[in-house]
């Protein structure tokens, strides 16, 4: 299997990196909707000088797909584009309840962008889905009218679901939610597949599934969801959420080869806003990890009550190389 280039352990990311995120000062939540609506499973790319956020609205638990953009100097200053929806359930498929938690990749072997996604139907599990772009972030093209990673084995009998992605080599990694249950908390695992960047559609399971369960510790012991991936110069890094039966909190571990992984000292490495009016108050999630220039973003989302809405963190630079994440560039 495939994995990073590594460079002398010296340029391994230390744990304390990724428990350093810290709120913005001023602009959170950067992308929000008015109660009951929900403005969550946001993931973000940078092109030039451009930051563009691809997030969720989610409005009677129908979601369709949003685009915004923010200037890479000035990430919390979102304006979102006039044209939204970006894209919407299907008439017919997989996914004709709702379309949410897009993740935007830079295809180098095509020169294309592409965003798997979270497609559910009205008689049909929660299963990922495949998108390339047609010109800009505003439009978005299926690659076909079913999943590429089916609902089709008994840990994801009732989804597939949830796609992060790296790309590495020749290869694209995705880590994603394996749902057993009806439940969105109990039991969930993250699976592992990759697909050639020749051919995104074409993704194969890892036979280990799921890879990973969880650490053993009570934070994270009921569930775990919503795997995010982090290519450093050693290890795949990956951030996710864990449930007690309580809430939501993220936590961090590394990885060679998505068997065997390395947990932090530190998890979990960000939990929810100990202030009981804050908009962020009763969980955390979706901890895509983004370097903008020098500086090191998770967007993240956060729940009070019963909405979710978008946030922004940052820690110090983790020093990768030069290579900006998530543009393959």
């Amino acid at each position: 299997m495939r994995k990073p280039t590594t460079p002398a352990k010296r340029d391994v990311i230390p744990f304390d990196v990724f428990a350093g995120f810290e709120r913005i000062a001023k602009g959170n939540p950067i992308i929000a909707c008015d109660p009951p609506e929900w403005a969550a499973a946001t993931h973000g790319i940078v092109v030039a000088d451009t930051l563009h956020y691809i997030w969720g609205r989610n409005q009677n638990d129908r979601w369709v797909l949003m685009h915004s953009t923010a200037p890479v100097s000035r990430p919390w200053e979102v304006e979102h584009d006039p044209e939204n929806p970006i894209l919407r359930p299907s008439a017919d498929g997989f996914d004709d309840k709702s379309v949410e938690y897009p993740f935007p990749f830079w295809n180098p072997a095509d020169r294309n962008f592409y965003m798997y996604y979270r497609g559910e139907g009205n008689n049909a599990p929660e299963q990922t889905g495949l998108l390339v772009g047609e010109g800009d972030f505003g439009r978005w093209r299926r690659v076909r009218t079913t999943p590429v990673i089916p609902a089709d084995t008994d840990h994801e009998r009732c989804g597939s679901t949830h796609p992060s992605v790296a790309v590495v080599g020749d290869t694209i990694h995705i880590v994603y939610t394996g749902r057993p249950t009806g439940s969105c908390e109990v039991g969930c695992t993250i699976c592992h597949a990759t697909a050639p960047t020749s051919d995104p559609a074409n993704v194969t399971k890892n036979p280990a599934n799921p890879v990973f369960t969880g650490t053993g510790q009570a934070w994270d012991s009921i569930g775990v969801r919503e795997a995010e991936l982090f290519v450093g110069p050693e290890y795949f890094h990956m951030l996710y959420g864990g449930f007690d039966g309580n809430a939501w909190r993220i936590g961090h571990v590394r990885t060679h080869d998505f068997r065997t992984f390395e947990s932090s000292p530190h998890n979990p490495v960000f939990v929810p806003s100990p202030h009981p009016d804050a908009w962020d108050c009763d969980g955390v999630l979706t901890s895509h990890v983004i370097e903008i220039g020098n500086d090191t973003y998770m967007i993240y989302a956060g729940r009070k009550g019963n909405e979710w809405q978008t946030g922004l963190a940052v820690t110090r630079a983790p020093q990768t190389s030069g290579r900006r994440e998530g543009t393959g560039q």
